[in-house]
């Protein structure tokens, strides 16, 4: 990566100039996120400095380097109360992209999006999560090449169908940006000797790469932040060693689009921090399986990994959703996004959110999970019966606990099981939390459906990638 310089960033006892250079980097993501929230209608540098707290000549800095990088243009001159009219500055959406990528149960929904996180490219294919690693891991590169080639292959989603403009081909391949996201040591990853899930050998969680092992580096020029001895895209961590080859040439050149990572969720439970898989509801054999390593060696790029609800969640919350709340999804499984006081909540182990599996009938029906008498079980059942009333009673239950658990502001309900039928699971869930404010006297939880549809889980997947990039640290 252009200017990386090898200056350790780490815990107390560093110096003032590390102490700086990190600084620097939450000042440009400060700059950046604004930038964003400011639309094309732009913001001065005046504005910024306001704002964010900063002198205007280190706003002046910081801005003079977005533009040399391409993140930040001119957008015009707004009047000003006295002096000469001031310039605006916008950021340039199309100077860097991310990748989402949504693996469920049955179904590969993989987009790319812009800086904005405007989806500029979508592929949804047919998936058997069951199938296997390398079965499962190709699928995902072939799709990710898909899009980032703007390829209109089987399962392509077209922009007459879905209103998906072509992937942008604008920007520069060089730009770098605060916060990349870590990139594993490749090692064994994409390889042929790599144990697949459940084979003798199988890497567990201990080989999996830590994104807190070892200092940060810094680049002065923009405050890229890594760890790993300075591991960015294409490189192994160590200095001039890059990453081999992406399996059979799949992906394309992605320099033209600034690929800046992928973001990668699916069904729990799983680390996030390491970005290793445990025992996926329905599907074991995933347990101990090194999915960030694997793809990010496949990939070339950088890739996060999180559970499939905590992405939505992260979308909803950056796409203007505030305050606390849920977001239930309910489609093959069911599982919670939790946003507590505006930040993704996955607990200690990322074990938060597992909502479906909260037991409301003892000895109730057998549940993936090894449980009896699950919310997931006794709802999917009820769909499954074409009983949506009962599904909407038992799926507000377990929302009426959660509120009560956490008193939340909202409860939000997305998945393809409620988008087949929104209706009668925003009246019915809406329903059960009257009931229950009219038992306490409070006012109800609103109840509503979450905007995005279907790529609602992949979007927020990229958002995984694009939030430490404009300063939001659960991305």
């Amino acid at each position: 990566m252009r200017g990386a310089v090898g200056v350790a960033v780490g815990g107390a006892g560093q110096g003032a100039g590390a102490n700086l250079l990190a600084l620097r980097s939450h000042n440009t993501a400060l700059v950046l996120d604004l930038l964003r929230a400011a639309g094309t209608e732009g913001i001065s540098r005046l504005e910024l400095a306001e704002r964010t707290g900063l002198t205007p000549q280190a706003v002046s800095k910081i801005t003079t380097r977005l533009r040399e990088e391409g993140l930040a243009a001119e957008a015009g001159r707004r009047a000003s109360t006295g002096g000469k009219p001031r310039t605006v500055l916008r950021l340039v959406p199309e100077a860097g992209h991310a990748v989402g990528v949504h693996l469920d149960r049955d179904e590969l929904r993989v987009v790319l999006v812009d800086l904005r996180g405007t989806v500029v490219g979508e592929r949804r294919t047919e998936l058997d999560l069951g199938a296997g690693a390398e079965a499962v891991l190709g699928a995902v590169t072939e799709a990710v090449g898909s899009v980032l080639s703007g390829g209109a292959g089987a399962g392509a989603v077209l922009p007459g169908a879905s209103d998906v403009p072509p992937p942008s081909r604008a920007g520069r391949g060089d730009v770098p940006l605060p916060n990349l996201p870590d990139v594993p040591p490749p090692s064994r990853a994409g390889r042929p000797d790599v144990p697949l899930p459940g084979a003798p050998g199988a890497p567990g969680a201990s080989d999996a790469a830590s994104p807190g092992g070892g200092g940060a580096v810094a680049d002065e020029r923009a405050g890229v932040v890594m760890s790993h001895g300075g591991q960015g895209p294409g490189t192994s961590g160590r200095t001039g060693e890059t990453l081999p080859a992406r399996e059979g040439g799949v992906l394309p050149d992605t320099r033209e689009m600034a690929l800046l990572g992928a973001g990668v969720v699916l069904p729990g439970p799983l680390d996030h921090e390491r970005g290793v898989l445990h025992r996926v509801t329905g599907f074991p054999e995933w347990d101990g399986f090194p999915l960030r390593e694997a793809l990010a060696g496949r990939l070339g790029v950088p890739v996060v990994v999180d559970k499939d609800t905590n992405a939505a969640a992260l979308g909803l919350a950056v796409g203007g959703e505030g305050g606390s709340f849920a977001y239930l999804h309910l489609g093959t499984g069911l599982g919670a996004g939790l946003v507590i006081g505006g930040s993704v909540h996955r607990g200690a182990r990322t074990g938060a959110g597992e909502f479906g599996h909260q037991v409301i009938q003892l000895d109730g029906p057998p549940c993936t999970c090894g449980d009896r008498g699950c919310v997931e079980a006794l709802c999917l059942d009820a769909v499954a019966r074409g009983d949506l009333d009962e599904a909407a009673r038992v799926l507000g239950t377990g929302a009426a606990n959660l509120v009560s658990l956490l008193d939340i502001d909202v409860v939000l309900l997305g998945g393809r099981t409620v988008a087949a039928a929104p209706e009668p699971f925003v009246r019915g869930v809406g329903a059960v939390l009257a009931e229950r404010a009219r038992r306490t006297g409070q006012d109800a939880v609103p109840v509503r459906l979450a905007p995005g549809g279907g790529r609602a889980v992949a979007a927020g997947a990229a958002q995984l990638v694009l939030g430490p990039v404009f300063g939001r640290g659960d991305g």
